[in-house]
């Protein structure tokens, strides 16, 4: 699995793990977003990265199991 943060572009958490697309669909932001970090796409969005994160990370793990 690889490590995926804030700073990584919201493409390649969805490349690396489709799971995430469910979240980002849920929070309303763009997945195909040509190369924004997910902390600027939240911004963008008015959202707190850390909620974002959490959901991110409960997907994934969420699939390991």
């Amino acid at each position: 699995m690889t490590a995926r943060g804030p700073d990584d572009c919201v493409t390649d958490w969805v490349i690396d793990h489709p799971t995430t697309l469910k979240v980002f669909q849920q929070y309303g932001i763009d997945y195909s977003c040509g190369g924004k970090s997910l902390s600027f796409a939240c911004e963008e969005q008015g959202l707190e990265v850390t909620g974002v994160l959490a959901a991110l990370h409960e997907a994934i793990v969420g699939t390991d199991k």
